[in-house]
């Protein structure tokens, strides 16, 4: 037990005690977020620091690295996941620079996805002693589907990604989301892969001590920086415990986001300018709706908590 609590209450006491420092630098660098959401209540969220995650991820890199001494099985999701942050970095920083919502352009941004996601492939298929079989809900059986493991794994991961990116919408919404499907990963790897269990348990603790300040009014926002971090983390544990598979369940939330974008710039060039949903992602959609922002991150977050339960006994 004290593998889990030590790191997560560490990480949990560093963020928390980093939030004090962090928020009003950043303020003061002028690194606000800039809306450009058609809702009243984001606009006035203008100027609020973004890239937060920084203050998480600063505390899973030094603890990972401290535990991943004794586990190697954690420098792969330390890769995929700070990896995923420096680029997120980069984007929030133009942003901040250019003073808009737009940072890299779509094809940087897309570029370097694939050169992180290629790095983790290779490592994966080439020199990870953990396979690239997957583990099938309710037998656990491992199946091997040879060569269509690299095309899943380059999906899986973009997907992943892309999908914890769009989450990050409102206050506390990826950062709720992504504590229960870390939560369900943490324990089965208790039971599967014990030696990346603090990794997961860091992830964790600096998640709570980063929701202290994210919480609705937000003080602060992750920004890509820490959207995509969370991404890269949720596929790489996945990968490391052999439950990509496992990612449509616990993370259906991203799923859904990400296909409501994809569906509704789809529908809208294929119709002229219709659209499907008031505003995609969908939590803006049911924002129009009339519902609060603390209801759908409540709706969102119990969605996914229920999904993680039910994945568990598929386990």
């Amino acid at each position: 037990m004290l593998e889990i609590f030590v790191p997560m209450m560490v990480a949990f006491i560093i963020v928390l005690a980093v939030g004090p420092v962090c928020i009003p630098l950043l303020r003061k660098l002028k690194m606000g977020n800039t809306e450009r959401e058609y809702i009243e209540e984001h606009k006035r969220k203008n100027g609020t620091p973004s890239m937060g995650g920084i203050m998480f991820l600063l505390a899973f890199l030094v603890l990972g690295l401290f535990y991943a001494r004794k586990a190697p099985h954690i420098y792969p999701i330390i890769y995929l996941t700070v990896g995923y942050g420096v680029l997120g970095f980069l984007d929030d920083l133009l942003k901040a620079l250019k003073r808009s919502s737009d940072g890299l352009k779509a094809w940087q941004k897309m570029l370097g996805q694939l050169l992180l996601t290629t790095g983790f492939a290779v490592y994966m298929a080439k020199f990870s002693d953990v396979s690239l079989e997957l583990r099938l809900p309710i037998t656990g059986a491992l199946l091997d589907i040879k060569w269509l493991a690299i095309p899943l794994l380059y999906l899986a991961v973009l997907g992943t990604v892309n999908g914890a990116n769009f989450t990050d919408g409102l206050d506390g919404l990826a950062t709720s989301v992504t504590l229960a499907i870390a939560g369900f990963f943490g324990l089965v790897s208790i039971q599967l892969s014990p030696d990346i269990t603090p990794a997961i348990a860091v992830m964790i603790g600096g998640l709570f001590g980063f929701l202290m300040y994210n919480v609705h009014p937000a003080k602060i926002f992750m920004g890509d920086t820490g959207s995509l971090a969370l991404g890269g983390f949720v596929v790489s544990v996945a990968y490391m415990l052999q439950m990509p598979i496992f990612i449509i369940i616990v993370a259906a939330i991203y799923l859904v986001e990400v296909l409501s974008v994809m569906l509704q710039v789809g529908y809208f060039k294929l119709t002229g300018g219709k659209r499907i949903f008031r505003m995609a992602p969908i939590h803006h959609h049911y924002e129009l709706g009339g519902w609060s922002e603390v209801k759908v991150v409540a709706v969102f977050t119990t969605v996914t908590i229920f999904l993680c339960v039910f994945a568990y006994f598929l386990v």
